[in-house]
């Protein structure tokens, strides 16, 4: 048994099994057995340095891994001390948390948690003696045998997941199950079509139940992505809205300029795997595989969902499935690739790359709620802005009498990313004499969301407006915290109802994978575009073909505290 702490009932932490809205379950009165392992492999990679680890110190430093119980191992081919791994990781730590001396000491004492061992991706010597350190460290923490609990994040390629999971399986397991648990965390991207993804399932359930394989999407971490659910099923005044009768289409889409990305490529598999730069690395997969089949086809589900039956994970899980096997095959002439001028100026592109820097698809749902409404999926990089949101646009008014049609559709926008925010377009007269603008800024609508107003003045026009809530602005000084933080405090608490389920990522493939081997054969050839536009103009022509109308005149600007 874990030998007692001592914490007085003021000096108590946030807990890992602290109440979770997820499933219902009170997990305050469930007692905490055996001490943790977190066991980062490609602890030496560019994501582990500057996703993982600053995750688990964020957790850390809001108290919920403790020293007392806590123990971090990085595993990896490079021959580096203990020390030396410390130094790589220090500066991601400080960076975006500030340099301040709390911080400092909070990083120093965080460092200590963390032990390195070396050792082969394919072999069990460097394996078992990973297990002798976990062992050891759970001997010191007077862990009764069976009761510890060990998490293995693999911040890896894919090509290495079934001989890692192999050594894992055959090395490393908690030797029996007092309470106890081993848990495997894997990255994106999980197979690059259906085949490869199934045998890459296939070789990982071999090993491991489906309750100890926690397939990650960070996306599904953010915050306003974990809104979805709330604020489509706790708000009287969506649920009569949100179907076919009212909605005209709706748009998922993730925007990324040139700049931004060149940092966001570099947050792959870059261990010591290879020499493969950051355009080889995008080239092998695209805009499709790395954004539309996961990131945004994960919001889809989100927003198409029916109600589940409860809030437990497996209930959300089985409605999202069914979305998933709703979706129509995809149409080639619903499809519109891009692929911006320079690409294969990278030397790590091939000179003749048909790979989509850019895609706008549109998917359909056969099912009673979204019958011929269209789902625009749209990614790109090297664009004019970024940003990722969800657009929810509604049919026109029936006989509208103000004839504001020109100024755009009603829309509830959700803005994932950057500045979250949630704003709807509405329409509303206000009549309000010209004397009285100064007044209107005061009340907060001169920037509060786009919504159809009354222009004030003695004339009955209208302009955009906005209903808003801005999380910056509404919730002053309350830091949100990144997904990664989240989805990796989940896995501890044995919560997966923001991970991928098997079937799900079957049925997300089974949609995309048509597409792609057209895509893979040349048979569908991405349209140039010029790095910093919209992306090719052919994708706004679909838009407009599946009955998007875009607002012109109008750009929402997040309010300053």
């Amino acid at each position: 048994m874990m030998v007692s702490r001592g914490l007085s009932s003021t000096e108590r932490r946030p807990s890992f099994r602290s109440k979770s809205f997820s499933d219902g379950r009170d997990f305050e009165n469930v007692p905490e057995t055996g001490c943790l392992s977190i066991i980062v492999l490609g602890a030496s990679g560019d994501l582990a340095k500057k996703k993982t680890f600053p995750a688990l110190f964020n957790l850390y430093r809001q108290g919920f891994l403790q020293p007392s119980e806590v123990h971090i191992f990085g595993y990896a081919r490079t021959r580096i001390s203990d020390d030396e791994l410390r130094d790589r990781i220090r500066g991601h730590l400080i960076h975006g948390n500030g340099a301040s001396s709390k911080h400092s000491e909070d990083v120093s004492k965080f460092m200590q948690l963390i032990k390195y061992v070396s050792g082969s991706y394919d072999a069990e010597e460097g394996f078992r003696l990973l297990d002798k350190e976990i062992s050891a460290h759970e001997i010191s923490k007077n862990s009764q045998e069976g009761s510890s609990r060990r998490l293995f994040y693999l911040a890896l390629p894919p090509s290495v997941y079934p001989s890692v999971c192999r050594m894992i399986r055959n090395c490393c397991m908690n030797k029996s199950d007092l309470g106890g648990w081993t848990r495997i965390v894997v990255e994106k991207p999980f197979g690059k079509d259906l085949e490869s993804a199934e045998e890459l399932s296939t070789h990982i359930g071999e090993l491991f139940d489906e309750q100890q394989i926690y397939r990650i999407d960070h996306y599904l971490g953010k915050e306003l992505v974990q809104n979805l659910l709330v604020l489509r099923f706790a708000n009287r005044f969506f649920l009569p809205l949100w179907n076919r009768d009212n909605i005209d289409n709706i748009q998922a889409r993730i925007f990324l300029l040139f700049q931004y990305l060149s940092l966001i490529w570099q947050i792959v598999f870059r261990e010591d795997f290879g020499t493969e730069g950051r355009g080889g690395y995008f080239d092998e997969y695209g805009i499709i595989r790395d954004i539309i089949q996961n990131h945004l086809l994960q919001v889809l589900c989100l927003v198409a969902m029916e109600k589940p039956v409860s809030l437990k994970p497996e209930h959300i899980r089985d409605e999202k499935v069914k979305v998933l096997q709703s979706v129509l095959p995809i149409e080639a002439e619903e499809v519109v690739l891009g692929q911006y001028e320079g690409y294969s100026d990278d030397p790590t592109v091939p000179d003749n790359s048909n790979t989509p820097t850019f895609a706008t698809v549109i998917l359909r749902i056969h099912n009673e709620r979204w019958e011929g409404v269209p789902f625009i999926l749209k990614a790109g990089k090297a664009l004019n802005s970024s940003k990722a949101e969800i657009r929810v646009q509604f049919k026109e008014v029936p006989g509208d009498i103000f004839k504001c049609k020109k100024q755009g559709r009603n829309e509830f926008v959700i803005r994932l990313q950057p500045s979250e925010a949630m704003y709807m377009k509405l329409t509303k007269a206000l009549h309000v004499h010209s004397s009285s603008l100064p007044e209107i800024s005061k009340l907060g609508l001169s920037n509060a969301g786009p919504f159809k107003v009354k222009k004030p003045g003695l004339e009955m026009s209208t302009i955009q407006s906005e209903l808003d809530l801005s999380y910056r602005q509404r919730y002053h000084g309350v830091t949100i915290p990144e997904a990664y933080e989240r989805l990796i405090l989940d896995t501890i608490r044995g919560d997966q109802q923001h991970f991928v389920r098997r079937d799900e990522l079957k049925a997300a493939w089974k949609i995309f994978t048509p597409l792609l081997h057209r895509i893979d054969e040349g048979e569908m050839k991405p349209l140039p575009y010029k790095p910093g536009s919209r992306g090719p103009v052919e994708a706004d022509e679909l838009l407009a073909k599946a009955g998007y109308i875009q607002t012109h005149g109008y750009i929402w600007i997040p309010p300053t505290l």
